[in-house]
């Protein structure tokens, strides 16, 4: 009987016998195609869907500010938040940036505008447990508290419905501790009503635009959530369900139209996705440089009310090409429950 060391030598010499570098050298191949080079590629599914690239519109800043919260009053000028200084600033139609709230700790994240014409911001405070809600007076003064950074919250965005009420989503968790959700406030502001819980980073929020369909976007999780409302504060029968589950980083803001679809900013993808009223993907935008890695932090979008005018928040971080808004049209007009002419 021939040792174990004999028969592992002769194995090794027919293994060396047969073996053929040119053979080796044909081996499959993994290369890079233009379709998935660079650091945000288009998902497979994604690649064939109905796709623009907006134009870039403002430079709000050569520094990288985390721009979020835009909406437009009933002048036209459009308004959003830059979130770690906790400023507002309000943009007119012709271009002229000025800073409505001076540096804070608000953490302000999201903005909406009730349709006295207050301007209602949910900030993240301490980014824990101190979020906030606050309203300012249209030129900004006179602070007003209403859901207040005792309760615990971590408010992110916000929208109103037609009564005057809102509804926020609480930024709290991880992708494996669902600790955050949707609330509904009351149009008294005495009452707070939960009506999604167990989120992982509830995110962007939007109502359809008959107020019938809630949508929110689970940022840890990469889901979009389409949720029926019997009432405001009454979920339908068998009334919600996740009609998508993204690819790669992150759900953040949404925005519907007057056609009912849509629009969800790409955190880290530099795009904006857009799905119909059933939550079926049916187009979407691209920001120039995102290729290269540019433009890649999209956070939010507003449609200009009486037009199809859309408008996507971005910033380059630390990439050198500082905090921009881009320019593109939508399918439809913006929603009436965005409007405030």
């Amino acid at each position: 009987m021939r040792s174990p060391r004999f028969l592992v030598a002769v194995a090794g010499l027919m293994l060396a016998a047969t073996f053929d570098p040119a053979q080796a050298q044909q081996a499959p191949a993994l290369i890079y195609e233009k379709d998935i080079e660079g650091p945000a590629p288009i998902p497979p599914s994604e690649q064939g869907l109905q796709t623009i690239v907006a134009a870039p519109w403002f430079k709000v800043s050569d520094e990288g500010l985390q721009l979020e919260g835009p909406a437009f009053d009933r002048d036209g000028n459009l308004l959003f938040v830059e979130v770690f200084g906790g400023r507002v600033f309000r943009l007119s139609e012709d271009k002229r940036l000025t800073t409505v709230v001076e540096e804070n700790g608000l953490g302000s994240a999201g903005l909406a505008l009730h349709k006295d014409g207050r301007i209602f911001v949910a900030g993240l405070g301490n980014f824990e447990d101190t979020g906030s809600v606050v309203a300012f007076a249209p030129d900004g003064s006179g602070m007003e508290t209403i859901v207040p950074p005792e309760a615990g919250y971590l408010a992110d965005d916000l929208v109103f419905d037609e009564n005057g009420g809102f509804y926020f989503t609480d930024f709290k968790g991880t992708s494996t501790n669902p600790t955050g959700g949707v609330y509904y406030v009351s149009p008294d502001f005495k009452e707070i009503t939960p009506i999604l819980e167990n989120l992982s980073v509830a995110n962007g929020i939007g109502l359809s635009p008959d107020g019938k369909t809630l949508w929110v976007t689970e940022f840890s999780k990469g889901l979009l959530h389409r949720v029926d409302l019997a009432g405001p504060t009454t979920i339908a029968h068998f009334g919600t369900s996740v009609p998508y589950r993204f690819t790669g980083p992150a759900p953040d803001s949404l925005r519907a139209d007057a056609d009912g679809n849509v629009y969800v900013a790409m955190y880290g993808q530099g795009r904006v996705l857009v799905f119909n009223r059933n939550g079926m993907p049916i187009g979407q935008i691209l920001l120039p440089g995102r290729d290269d890695g540019h433009n890649l932090r999209s956070t939010s979008l507003a449609i200009k009310p009486g037009t199809r005018d859309l408008f996507i928040l971005t910033n380059d971080w630390d990439g050198g090409e500082g905090s921009t808004i881009f320019h593109a049209q939508a399918f439809a007009e913006a929603s009436n429950l965005y409007s405030h002419q």
